[in-house]
């Protein structure tokens, strides 16, 4: 049998695979079972911030001769050292870090030390949003997901889009009724195609989080560490969250590890009351990996950063003049980007085009493409990659 009959036969699927055997992956390539090089749109869906391969993770990986494993309840340095880099670059007082192995689990910590810190069980979040499979992070997450759970899930209160004035009077009136543990969303929402809050949103959600005794919670799981042109999305509207959630780009895919990063007083709630226990939260060879990627990417911080604003602005100008067949809203932050269409078969012709010409973009919802580059692609790469997008239209 060959890769494709094995992975029929024997993996577990929720929709079948593309028919893209990947083999190997270079700076913001990957290659296939032919030998093919694809440009990577998506780099994991927001994993591999510093792009594939990068040569000093790489280099530093191959030297580790640290511990195969670490009991959660024994001391070990690494995880001091990466729990206070975190603490130290994160926004606000964000403090303690709860180990995780991924997204999923962060956004579970999260919820759990919610409900033990405000002794409440409701939450809020935004309406299509996606913050995990676990059963815990569907109840909060897209509708589509609590229709069919809806016996086995917290209560979940949804705000509709857009994040305006007319939202938050909403919000405010859940919140009143002083029984929401917290509310939880991206601070630009990915998984509805790179959805922006107006700009005073967030800062009056989150005071009248406070005033109600709600915690909120940012999950930066997609947008953290450089993917809007600020290390934390959270940063563009100077926010202070009592909980944010944390994965993909913090190990640049050179290892699977998540954080639910708290302030020490909702830290405290945890304690002795209740543990969260992750057999695989912070796997030594992982921990090596979030660090090294760290390091590189606060060594090269400037030049990055830069560099997303830069690739922001070319992106922008060329989908701007590009000749779509349906009317498109695009919108883009950073190096995170939405193409939204009327059409709902648009979106899927397209990116299956581009997939057959070399270049792979990601769908949401049937009418909308999502493009997430590397954050330090070269333009030359970035044109390559428009380009192949603009014959697909």
């Amino acid at each position: 049998m060959d890769t494709k009959e094995k992975d029929k036969k024997y993996l577990g699927r929720d929709i079948e695979a593309d028919q893209l055997e990947i083999v190997g992956s270079d700076g913001s390539h990957l290659v296939d079972a032919k030998g093919k090089k694809h440009i990577d749109f998506l780099m994991g869906w927001c994993v591999g911030n510093i792009g594939w391969g990068n040569n000093e993770v790489r280099k530093r990986l191959k030297k580790f001769t640290g511990p195969d494993y670490v009991l959660p309840g024994y001391l070990y340095k690494p995880w001091a050292q990466l729990a206070e880099m975190l603490a130290k670059i994160t926004p606000g007082k964000l403090e303690k870090s709860f180990r995780a192995t991924g997204g999923t689990e962060a956004v579970e910590i999260a919820m759990q030390a919610a409900m033990m810190h405000t002794k409440r069980h409701k939450f809020i979040s935004i309406e299509g949003s996606y913050h995990g499979h676990s059963i815990g992070a569907m109840s909060i997450g897209m509708s589509e997901f609590r229709k069919w759970y809806k016996n086995l899930l917290f209560h979940c209160n949804k705000i509709d889009t857009p994040l305006d004035e007319k939202a938050i009077v909403k919000i405010e009136k859940l919140l009143a009724q002083k029984d929401i543990a917290a509310f939880i969303a991206e601070p630009i929402v990915c998984n509805l195609g790179i959805v922006m809050p107006e700009r005073n949103f967030w800062p009056k959600v989150q005071k009248l989080c406070k005033k109600y005794g709600t915690l909120f919670i940012m999950d930066e799981v997609a947008t953290g560490f450089g993917r809007t042109g600020k290390m934390f999305a959270s940063e563009h509207y100077d926010l202070s969250p009592d909980i944010m959630c944390l994965a993909k780009g913090i190990a640049g895919g050179y290892g699977g590890l998540g954080v639910a990063i708290m302030t020490k007083e909702v830290a405290r709630s945890m304690e002795f009351d209740f543990s969260f226990y992750s057999t695989f939260g912070w796997h030594p060879l992982a921990v090596e990996a979030a660090l090294a990627n760290l390091e590189y990417l606060d060594k090269n911080k400037e030049k990055i950063l830069n560099n997303v604003l830069k690739m922001e602005k070319y992106l922008q100008e060329r989908l701007k003049k590009m000749i779509f067949k349906y009317p498109a809203k695009i919108r883009i932050k950073g190096l995170a980007i939405g193409i939204e269409f009327d059409d709902v078969k648009y979106a899927g012709k397209i990116a299956e085009k581009c997939m057959k010409n070399g270049l792979l973009v990601a769908t949401l919802n049937r009418n909308i493409i999502t493009l997430f580059p590397a954050l330090n692609i070269d333009k030359k790469t970035a044109k390559a990659g428009l380009d192949i997008l603009e014959r697909c239209l």
